[in-house]
């Protein structure tokens, strides 16, 4: 059976200026993603992961590799805006800020059916109604905020505003990049429980980028682990938070708050990995 989404070599460097040397921000990312399957990709700032994200949804270019949805090339850039939307349709994503990915003149209403409008022009009004009407009920927002602007949400209203937005299109690949990261901790649970449901009513693939493994477990069949560009764990998300192989995995385990949590055990072990990077 044909991967919903499949990676294969991607890679991408930076240049940080003349003489200076290059920065792999990814190097030879490679995994597949089933239909319904969520994958979570973890690791701390500067890892490379939002990078990976960027390139699978387009926004950045990879120097090398390739990038498959349903079988479908989808690596380098495309030109003209019907090849854009054919493409915005395979894959969203829903980003860390949901205030700054919507448009604040716009009503809930009206931003969802901005987007039907560009995507399934063939629609009539009545067909949009309804279907905005079954969007705000996929994200569980009630019919009343439709009429509301984004300042008049909740950080996590408009979340759900955001995942309402990326599902109109009926993506094949959600990229959700830090989505839960800036709500508190009610409404990130709130928000991980509507992705589960909606990952089992619609068979959307979920990519999920996080550097809270707690978050990852929640959400995520697969996970991998990334360090400076690179895949250092990989595996089934609870075997690999039950019994890291990796002393990178073993340390932002232990960095993890919690009851068990001790800050020397994490500086030992941080001490001991740059050690052992030397």
């Amino acid at each position: 059976m044909t991967a919903t989404l499949a990676v294969d070599g991607l890679t991408k460097t930076y240049s940080t200026g003349k003489g200076r040397p290059v920065v792999t921000a990814a190097q030879d990312i490679a995994f597949e993603l089933g239909h319904g399957e969520s994958l979570g990709v973890v690791g701390e700032s500067g890892s490379g992961k939002t990078t990976v994200a960027r390139m699978i949804v387009g926004l950045t270019t990879p120097d090398s590799g390739t990038i498959r949805v349903a079988g479908r090339e989808r690596t380098g850039r495309v030109r003209g805006s019907r090849r854009r939307l054919e493409r915005a349709k395979e894959v969203q994503m829903v980003f860390q800020d949901p205030y700054g990915s919507l448009d604040r003149r716009l009503t809930v209403r009206a931003a969802l059916d901005d987007v039907l409008r560009r995507h399934r022009p063939e629609e009539s009004r009545q067909d949009r109604t309804t279907r905005v009407s079954d969007l705000l009920d996929c994200v569980g927002l009630k019919p009343i905020l439709a009429d509301s602007h984004p300042h008049q949400l909740s950080g996590g209203q408009r979340q759900r505003v955001a995942i309402a937005k990326a599902l109109a299109v009926g993506p094949s690949v959600l990229v959700l990049d830090e989505a839960v990261s800036a709500l508190d901790v009610s409404v990130q649970a709130q928000i991980l429980a509507l992705l589960n449901q909606i990952r089992a009513d619609t068979g959307v693939s979920l990519l999920f980028v996080s550097h809270d493994l707690a978050v990852v477990s929640e959400v995520t069949d697969k996970v991998l682990v990334m360090y400076r560009g690179k895949v250092v764990e990989s595996g089934a998300t609870q075997d690999v938070l039950r019994d890291p192989q990796h002393a990178y995995t073993e340390m932002l385990l232990s960095s993890a708050p919690g009851p068990q949590w001790r800050p020397e055990r994490v500086a030992q072990l941080r001490a001991e990995f740059a050690g052992s990077e030397r």
